[in-house]
């Protein structure tokens, strides 16, 4: 009996073995078919897969009461006599022609249309007196919640421009060329000059010396460019002027700060020397280029180091020895997915943006990193503006955007992506290899001042750059990438201290 038990209790076990390895049969074939199923449905069945949200906009409709009238025709005077005060998507509404500029035919429209009412009252209006006007259903647009609304160009005539320091580019508004092209960066130039117009003629009364010092500079550089046609020169030249008297306060700049942009201005002068020629051609020793960037630091900056004993950091590349790390995550964790959709909408779109990041120059040509400042500049801006003017939030979301790769860069045939263009970040401004990394630099080290100080962000980025250079030996290639280092961390240390949220 004992046996047959046994025997009962093996066939039993055995056939609870096989009713088991079937169910696990069964659940792989279910996983598989729904699998399959899925793949097919996503793949091959039309479907919805991105959720967006979109909104109708109505043109002309300027102070958004979902009709048009007389209201919106003394708002759109107001607009015109000072279109800076006003938001882009307001601006954005009185381009009815679509041409991405403000012109007389803008006007001309809208007037009509107000004095009606009704895009189809003023369709018929038109057919009857043979004038041209947009079909009613061109009064509406559809866009993106996410999508970065573009200002147009201003194209009207203004008194402003006329009176102010760059009157002399008043005839830009129509500019007459044969080429596309310069027109249109005619068209751009006088829209920034007007837009430099309106911030002077607000702060000119309560200017220190050192901004009319840089004002009158900045005039005398745009007179040369402008007298030589260089018209994309001048267009930078002019979004620089504009950003500066729209973002930066030097009124309230520690002198620390004020030095610092001082630094950069003679690092950068200093790569262009006949002695720092002497050194990259093996006609002057290491020791006598650090000693002479000691001077030249301890003349600007006033900060005395000593880049032969300057002390490394305790992990020369773990920003957790700079920073409080925990504060500096912290922050960075705050960027949501639609910000970063955000930052890269206006960066794919920007036109301003796009001009100052597309002035590129093929490898090692841009030696002292004249197309970087501009673009970050931009960036950290709107960076200002999805994170509601808090620039530790800002630093942290241009510090995780900048890692993160456009991956439709990565689809592009490496054969086929322009060399000047940093290849990882299609987007970021300098060459092919300053991209990322000159784009950090400034934005790590400018970051590292409103954690610390300005003094202690400059001098742990001595103490970090100058452990490549010794590491190599001293070689030409490493100091000179210290030096332009240097440069980028200068110019965030500079502008995010500097930013005025007050007049952003």
């Amino acid at each position: 009996m004992l046996k047959i038990k046994k025997s009962k209790l093996a066939h039993s076990r055995i056939f609870h073995l096989t009713i088991n390895k079937y169910f696990y049969y069964f659940l792989i074939a279910c996983f598989f078919i729904a699998g399959l199923l899925y793949f097919k449905s996503y793949y091959v069945i039309p479907i919805e897969r991105v959720s967006d949200t979109s909104e109708l906009i109505m043109l002309a409709d300027l102070n958004d009461d979902k009709t048009w009238n007389n209201s919106d025709k003394i708002l759109l005077d107001k607009i015109l006599a000072n279109p800076w005060s006003y938001s882009d998507l307001q601006l954005l509404k009185i381009d009815i022609n679509r041409n991405h500029a403000i012109d007389a035919e803008d006007i001309k429209i809208l007037n009509e249309l107000y004095d009606v009412s009704n895009p189809y009252q003023l369709f018929i209006n038109a057919g009857n007196q043979k004038i041209i006007t947009p079909k009613a259903r061109e009064f509406f647009s559809y866009r993106s919640v996410n999508d970065y609304i573009q200002r147009p160009v201003y194209g009207l005539s203004h008194a402003i421009l006329n009176s102010g320091p760059l009157n002399f580019l008043r005839g830009l508004r129509t500019p007459d060329s044969d080429s596309p092209y310069l027109s249109q960066l005619s068209r751009e130039i006088y829209d920034e000059a007007l837009h430099f117009s309106f911030i002077y003629n607000k702060r000119k009364s309560g200017l220190s010396k050192e901004e009319i010092a840089f004002v009158n500079s900045q005039l005398k550089i745009i007179h040369e460019l402008y007298a030589r046609h260089d018209n994309y020169a001048l267009l930078l030249h002019l979004i620089l002027l504009s950003e500066a008297g729209e973002t930066l306060s030097t009124s309230t700049q520690i002198k620390f700060v004020k030095n610092v942009r001082l630094l950069a201005i003679a690092l950068r002068k200093y790569l262009r020397s006949p002695q720092y020629a002497s050194f990259t051609a093996g006609e002057l020793p290491w020791q006598t280029v650090l000693s002479e960037l000691d001077k030249i630091n301890a003349q600007t900056s006033e900060l005395n180091i000593s880049l032969k004993k300057v002390e490394s950091p305790r992990d020369l590349t773990n920003i957790q020895n700079y920073i409080d790390r925990a504060e500096w995550q912290v922050y960075k964790s705050k960027a949501r997915a639609n910000d970063f959709h955000r930052l890269i909408s206006f960066a794919q779109t920007d036109r301003r943006y796009l001009r100052a990041v597309s002035n590129t120059s093929a490898r090692h040509e841009d030696l002292t990193l004249e197309n970087h400042n501009i673009p970050m500049m931009l960036l950290f801006k709107h960076a200002m503006t999805i994170t509601n003017n808090d620039k530790k939030s800002a630093v942290g979301l241009l510090d995780e955007a900048i890692r993160i790769p456009f991956f439709w860069v990565k689809t592009i045939p490496s054969k086929l992506r322009p060399t000047s263009v940093a290849l990882e970040h299609f987007l970021l401004p300098g060459n092919k290899e300053d991209g990322s990394d000159k784009s950090r630099h400034w934005n790590v080290f400018g970051g590292l001042s409103l954690y610390k100080s300005p003094e202690e962000s400059l001098t742990l980025a001595f103490k970090r750059e100058i452990l490549d250079v010794r590491k190599a030996n001293y070689s030409p290639e490493a100091m000179t990438e210290f030096i332009r280092d240097m440069i980028a961390n200068c110019y965030g240390i500079y502008h995010i201290v500097s930013f005025d949220t007050t007049h952003h």
